[in-house]
């Protein structure tokens, strides 16, 4: 929007300065000025206040400004100082064209008060194009037979400068036959002329090209240049001319139909139809005719069929040339057929044996015979096999060859041979013709059967099934035939405690060998035997290989309980002390596994007690333990079940039944289970009588001592005494060990006797056993003697 105001307000400013302008009906003149085209910008016109007569000051104050025609603003008003400068480069040919002078017209405005004079600004030409020639290249057709002195007028050069600036003078480049004029034309324009100042020969020189040059007037001169083409119209006054009167050619035999075999030229100085040449073959015989043809347009002959060196060897034929104007000219072809080296050496088997025996040397393996149809070098052969063969090649009589072994061969490191016949001519190039035959090595038996190891080891797992594939050997034999057929045996063994033939059998052709009973680990757990391997040539060869069975347990044995013994004897009853604290050990469950490895890991489990939780059972040792305190409210009499298990899959157990007895100390009559049968009955009363007599005959011994005691210390004491007697108790000491290693507790006693005289009364305590506590047991460990105790007993009297 403010452009488009501004451009209207521009609008109105200049519609207002035409209306002033009219108004005031006259303008005064300034100028002209002058000025040089291509000024730089600023560059100094004159000073208008000067030409105006106003001061410095005034130019300011009255508002003076420049107005210029057209959409350009070419000058610039410095209002300071008055001075006209040059607001942009002025180029008086984009300005003005060719029009001469150059004139620009500006107004200088006085805006306080209203005020207008006219100018204008001369734009003078300096010399900044050069002439320049519209065509790249002109061109003339003159006849060669044109007379002298004529006249050729040539398009002008043109030049965007005017006056002396423009094309002045033309000037041609040094020639024999022309020289240039300059005419000028009514409008000023200058153009060039050429005269031709000597004959044309167009056989001579059938055109010319000349370099004309446009000259303008300026300071320094400034040109421009142009070819002129001069062609020379010919006329028919030349007969065709051959380059060679004999060609003498040379073809190899065998060329194929079409071959080139030369092309003849000849030449007519003449131009156009007299110019142009057609060829013909001149009175050809019929052989030749066959034989060769010829391109009229070109002159090419070629061949129309093959030739062949050992039937002709040479030709000969006229070839004729005549022009568009009927003059002819004539020439004279030798052909010669050359012989080349066309075919290959040939190579004919005369005998081949194969297959050939190993480790024979110098063995005659092929005769055959070379030959080449050409001749000279063509003809001669060179013949080779591979160098990486056992083979030699070896000349015998002209042309034959005798190919044999040079070493002893080995089928086993290879069994065929290919075998490449090279055979080279020395011709130019070279022909070579290869011939391949394939020798077979026949197999001689020296090579021994190889077990794929040296020894062979087989795990087999115990009560296998009779006749069970346990495992297989294999041995490879590098010949052939009958002589890599192997066959496999069990060899005999030197341990006179293994019956190998009764264990296991191997299959003569495969190698198979299996078990011919049930094999127990348990009885034999592994066994070395040697297999052989023999081939069946002539003589057979053998080898042999260490196989190791090995057997792989199986969980076939329940675990056996060593103790307490399960024979169906009298049980084995265990004596626990009512004072035993938690953990103590009651016995210990031993048992043994004939398995191996986890089959015989064993764990222990109560299954089944009197009192539940009374009891425990360790896991992995079988010790019997409490599991709390005892009470008076127990049973004297327990019966515990345990559950001996392995590891194995599926698991193996037995069980065992322990007999516990609580009893408050070793004096204690031993009372037997009622579960015992009658004999067993027996057996306990008897012990309970000998435990009774024991006890009987010791409390005896104690009370003799004791009272042996007493007399003497009353004795000494005196009469004095009043007929009472005290005597100090006093501890025995005891230990209590329990040893475990084999689940068995043996058990001792501590008693503490105090004996005490009463007055008139006197009272005997019967022992009672002390146990001290003591801690859990480990298994195969032995508790120290205990020198005290925590419990005692008393005797009075």
């Amino acid at each position: 929007m403010e452009t488009r105001w501004m451009c209207n307000l521009r609008q109105r400013q200049v519609l207002i300065f035409f209306v002033f302008l009219s108004m005031s009906g006259a303008s005064a003149e300034l100028g002209p000025y002058w000025v040089v085209e291509e000024m730089e910008r600023g560059s100094f016109v004159a000073n208008l206040g000067k030409d105006l007569g106003l001061g410095f000051t005034e130019m300011s104050t009255r508002g003076a400004r420049i107005i210029s025609q057209g959409k350009k603003e070419h000058l610039q008003l410095k209002v300071q100082t008055g001075d006209l400068l040059i607001n942009e480069k002025l180029d008086r040919e984009e300005l003005c064209g060719p029009t001469e002078p150059c004139i620009l017209h500006f107004q200088v405005l006085m805006e306080k008060p209203l005020e207008i004079f006219q100018a204008e600004l001369r734009v003078r030409d300096i010399n900044d194009h050069s002439p320049v020639f519209t065509e790249r290249e002109m061109i003339l057709k003159i006849p060669e037979n044109s007379p002298l002195g004529n006249a050729f007028p040539l398009n002008n050069a043109l030049d965007m400068d005017v006056e002396n600036n423009n094309v002045q003078n033309y000037r041609i480049g040094p020639n024999s036959h022309f020289r240039v004029l300059t005419r000028e034309r009514k409008d000023g324009t200058k153009y060039p002329e050429l005269v031709m100042d000597k004959e044309l020969d167009r056989e001579e020189e059938p055109e010319l090209r000349l370099t004309l040059t446009a000259l303008d007037g300026g300071s320094p001169p400034r040109s421009g240049t142009v070819q002129v083409l001069i062609e020379v119209m010919d006329i028919n006054d030349n007969a065709p001319e051959f380059e060679r009167l004999i060609y003498t050619v040379q073809i190899p035999e065998n060329s194929p139909v079409g071959s080139l075999v030369v092309t003849v030229s000849a030449s007519d100085l003449d131009s156009g139809a007299n110019g142009k040449i057609s060829y013909t073959l001149f009175q050809p015989s019929k052989d030749i005719s066959e034989t060769l043809e010829v391109n009229p347009m070109t002159g090419e002959i070629r061949l129309r069929k093959q030739v062949d060196f050992e039937t002709v060897q040479s030709y000969e034929v006229d070839v004729k040339a005549t022009d568009g104007g009927g003059l002819s000219g004539k020439c004279t072809l030798l052909l010669q057929v050359g012989d080349v080296n066309d075919n290959p050496p040939e190579v004919t088997m005369s005998a081949l044996s194969s297959p050939i025996p190993e480790n024979s040397p110098e063995i005659v393996v092929a005769v055959f015979s070379v030959s080449d149809p050409d001749s000279g070098n063509n003809g001669k052969t060179v013949t080779s096999i591979q160098e990486d063969l056992p083979f030699l090649l070896k000349y015998s009589v002209k042309n034959f060859y005798t190919l044999i072994t040079e070493s002893a061969l080995d089928r086993e490191a290879r069994a065929e041979y290919n075998i490449t016949i090279t055979v080279t001519d020395l011709g130019t190039p070279r022909l070579k013709t290869e011939h391949s035959i394939t020798v077979q090595v026949s197999d001689v038996n020296d090579n021994a059967p190889a077990f794929t190891q040296t020894s062979y080891t087989l795990f087999v797992r115990e009560n296998n099934s009779p006749a069970l594939h346990i495992g297989s050997v294999s041995a490879t034999d590098r010949d052939s035939g009958a002589n890599a057929q192997v066959t496999y045996s069990l060899l005999p063994t030197h341990d006179p405690q293994l019956a190998l033939a009764s264990l296991v059998s191997i299959n003569a052709d495969s190698g198979h060998l299996f078990a011919l009973r049930s094999l127990d680990y348990e009885a034999l757990r592994a066994f070395e035997f040697r297999v052989g391997a023999a081939d069946r040539g002539s003589p057979a060869l053998s080898s042999d290989a260490l196989v190791r069975v090995v057997l792989l347990d199986d969980n076939d044995n329940a675990p056996f309980v060593l103790y307490p013994l399960q024979n169906g004897s009298a049980p084995c009853t265990e004596l626990l002390p009512r004072q035993a604290e938690a953990g103590y050990l009651v016995t210990k469950v031993v048992a043994v596994d004939g398995d191996s490895g986890q089959n015989a890991w064993l764990s222990y489990q109560l299954l089944k007690a009197t009192e539940p939780g009374l009891f425990g059972v360790w896991a992995h040792n079988g010790e019997v333990r409490t599991a709390r305190l005892l009470s008076e409210r127990d049973a004297a009499r327990h019966r515990l079940l345990v559950l001996v298990k392995d590891n194995g899959e599926p698991p193996l157990s037995a069980t065992v039944t322990l007999h516990v007895l609580l009893v408050d100390g070793f004096s204690q009559p031993y009372l037997p289970l009622p579960e015992a049968a009658p004999e067993q009955a027996q057996a306990d009363s008897l012990t309970v009588y000998l435990v009774i007599a024991l006890a009987s005959v010791t409390s005896l011994f104690l009370s003799s001592v004791l009272l042996l005691v007493a007399v003497r210390l009353c004795r000494r004491r005196g009469a004095a005494s009043e007929g009472r007697c005290s005597v100090p108790g006093g501890r025995f000491p005891g230990h209590l060990v329990d040893v475990s290693g084999t689940g068995t507790l043996s058990q001792s006693y501590q008693y503490e006797v105090c004996l005490m005289g009463e007055s008139g009364t006197s009272e005997f305590k019967f022992l009672k056993p002390v146990i001290p506590s003591l801690p859990p047991l480990g298994a195969g460990k032995e508790i120290e003697e205990t020198p005290t105790f925590h419990h005692s007993f008393e005797v009075n009297y």
